[in-house]
């Protein structure tokens, strides 16, 4: 019983680990890609980290001068570019030039210290050691090479923003290029209620023109299905007693057949899938992979990866509009939890959650919302038109609230998920 019970611990263990692994890789890559487009396009970074918080391991590079860190909290990541938020101190120095006076006290200075050092040469000694140590120190661990941030031209500022979005973008179809390939597309089949309640799949015998047990749709009013969405879109808006076109693979071949509609297709939301089987009178839909050619497998891995954007796109409008509830979304706990269930549903599942992440996080960055890259794109397109910025403290200020209301929101979200 115990060691069942431990079992069953270390099983759930590990499969929330692997959650926070698929997000962590995915943060990690997002960050990338800012890390080597930053690079090409010659922007000094000082530092690139995996996670937040202190670090557990970092390394400072030879040759650049930047540090590659690891931090204790696996949740997110940075890529620090120099200059990249608002610095006083920089700019004031920018506001007011130095004087020429300025100068003079200081060469004055350096030969005030010049002459204590020849009247004192155990000091002299101790700051011409020191100075070798230091210069020792510099060619280790040289100062990062490029430009800053906000000095570096605005198409460029703008290139490396939505660079991290376009890694997660090409990782998460990657993902979907291998699922497809490996296990086929992801296609509906019909099924009663002795399959939901027994799993023993119902063979189709009757040749009939109407869509019936053990069909796999693959088309309704010619329209390609990928999500659960599409198959609302495809109908909504007709009546009780209308009849659709369906294409379905039957006994291995394909056939087009008819389906009449039960109720009204006038659907709440996105999550309102219970009306949806009532319309196409059906008991259920099970997801089965159906295995295509070459270009096929691409064509649909890139509309599948598209439809996947627009539900994201979908969900925060209806969210907004108030169409779906508070209680439909999660933040980082729930995503965690859902993502962990996911994984242990098999390879299909994990490679599926993995892709939804990466095309999450895609879209969900390039939001025109303070502290993410689609916000800071406008700014950067505001600079470029006007010719130049809007005042720097207030633009950090902005994106600061932004994120203070973003981490806000995902531990509401979360917290109403828990009562």
């Amino acid at each position: 019983m115990h060691a069942l019970l431990i079992t069953n611990v270390l099983a759930k263990v590990g499969e929330i680990a692997l959650a926070v692994g698929i997000l962590l890789a995915m943060v990690t890559v997002h960050e990338f890609g800012h890390y080597v487009v930053g690079k090409l396009l010659g922007f000094k970074i000082n530092e690139f980290a995996v996670g937040f918080g202190p670090a557990i391991f970092k390394k400072r590079s030879k040759k650049t001068g930047e540090l590659f860190a690891v931090r204790v909290i696996p949740l997110g990541g940075y890529c620090a570019f120099d200059g990249e938020d608002y610095d006083e101190d920089d700019i004031r120095k920018d506001a007011e030039p130095e004087e020429p006076f300025s100068k003079m006290n200081a060469d004055v200075k350096a030969e005030e210290n010049a002459e204590i050092e020849e009247k004192d040469g155990g000091r002299y000694a101790l700051n011409e050691k020191t100075r070798l140590d230091t210069s020792n120190e510099k060619d280790e661990y040289p100062e990062p090479q490029g430009v800053r941030f906000n000095e570096q031209a605005p198409w460029k500022r703008i290139l490396v923003l939505i660079a991290g979005a376009t890694m997660n973008y090409l990782l998460a179809l990657l993902v979907i290029i291998c699922m497809f390939a490996i296990m086929g597309r992801p296609l509906y089949r019909v099924v009663d209620k002795a399959e939901l309640e027994t799993g023993q799949a119902t063979i189709v015998t009757e040749d009939t023109d109407v869509l019936q047990v053990g069909d796999v749709i693959l088309k309704i009013e010619g329209r390609n299905l990928y999500l659960v969405t599409d198959y609302m879109d495809a109908i909504e808006g007709k009546k009780a007693g209308d009849t659709v076109r369906v294409r379905v693979i039957r006994n291995g071949e394909e056939k087009d057949v008819s389906m009449t509609l039960d109720v009204d297709a006038d659907f709440v939301n996105m999550a309102d899938t219970g009306k949806l089987l009532h319309a196409m009178k059906v008991d259920g839909l099970y997801v089965q992979m159906h295995r295509q050619g070459f270009f096929q497998t691409i064509g649909n891995s890139i509309g599948y990866s598209v439809k996947i954007g627009g539900a994201v796109l979908r969900s925060l409008g209806e969210l907004l509009t108030g169409k779906m509830g508070m209680e439909s979304v999660g933040g980082p706990i729930t995503t965690i939890t859902m993502t962990a269930e996911m994984v242990s549903a098999g390879l299909m599942s994990f490679l599926n959650i993995t892709a939804f992440i990466g095309v999450n996080l895609a879209v969900f960055n390039l939001l025109p919302v303070p502290a993410l890259d689609g916000s800071k794109v406008i700014f950067c397109l505001i600079e470029w038109v006007r010719g130049k910025p809007i005042n720097r403290k207030v633009e950090t200020i902005i994106h600061f609230v932004g994120i203070v209301v973003l981490f806000g929101f995902a531990i509401l979200i979360d917290l109403l998920q828990l009562f």
